[in-house]
């Protein structure tokens, strides 16, 4: 009973925490608005988070669990929202457009495993591989950008709020997982932490580059 109540109110925590983390993106749209480009911003950590959430979305009904349902519904609608915005600031449109088509051609075929699937516990094994993979290569898009950062020696392209805001959702949702005894919850979201912990570390080791460069100015 006390583990139940545990287990809710983090779970609660963790939902709550993790629509702050959605919106984080919002930041990072205002700021492109703001600009009129995307400059050299990467779409593809909105696009595999919102692969992410329509994965986690159907492996929340396939185990009938209320908040990992509840909470990709609302991501899953905020980073589609976010990928149009990408679209039409991005002098790269082409690219962000077939992102999302290869996105979406992936989870209508995950869709239609799990509607023909009459082992739901074998469904529920195996997306919650899927979304486990996406996941982490969520966590991981940004290092994509990180040949760029080092050789300008500036984190400007790193999306800041996103990373920090999944590295402290990701820890709650590990803490979540490893409750429920959940290996799809605490693998992709324990590296998480690392992944978000490692990038947070560029923040620290070229905010003094960019001080002196600024007090130069």
């Amino acid at each position: 009973m006390v583990s139940t109540g545990i287990r809710d109110v983090l779970a609660s925590i963790a939902s709550i925490c993790t629509v702050l983390q959605f919106l984080a993106g919002v930041l990072v749209c205002r700021k492109i608005i703001k600009n009129g480009t995307t400059g050299n911003s990467s779409a593809l950590a909105f696009v595999t988070c919102y692969t992410s959430c329509v994965l986690w979305m159907k492996y929340g009904l396939l185990i009938e669990d209320q908040f990992i349902l509840l909470v990709n519904v609302f991501g899953t609608i905020l980073q589609a929202s976010y990928v149009c915005i990408f679209i039409l600031y991005s002098v790269k449109k082409f690219k962000t457009v077939k992102q999302m088509i290869v996105a979406t051609c992936f989870l209508g075929a995950v869709y239609f495993y799990s509607f023909y699937e009459e082992d739901k516990a074998l469904a529920a094994k195996y997306i919650g591989f899927l979304s486990c993979a996406v996941t982490v290569l969520f966590f991981a898009s940004p290092l994509m950008l990180l040949a760029h950062v080092i050789k300008v020696k500036s984190t400007e392209s790193l999306p800041f709020p996103i990373i920090m805001a999944s590295l402290i959702v990701s820890c709650q949702w590990f803490a979540y997982g490893c409750l429920l005894n959940d290996r799809f919850i605490q693998i992709p979201n324990f590296l998480g932490c690392v992944l978000s912990a490692f990038q947070l570390c560029f923040f620290l080791i070229y905010r003094n580059d960019q001080c002196r460069e600024s007090h130069l100015i």
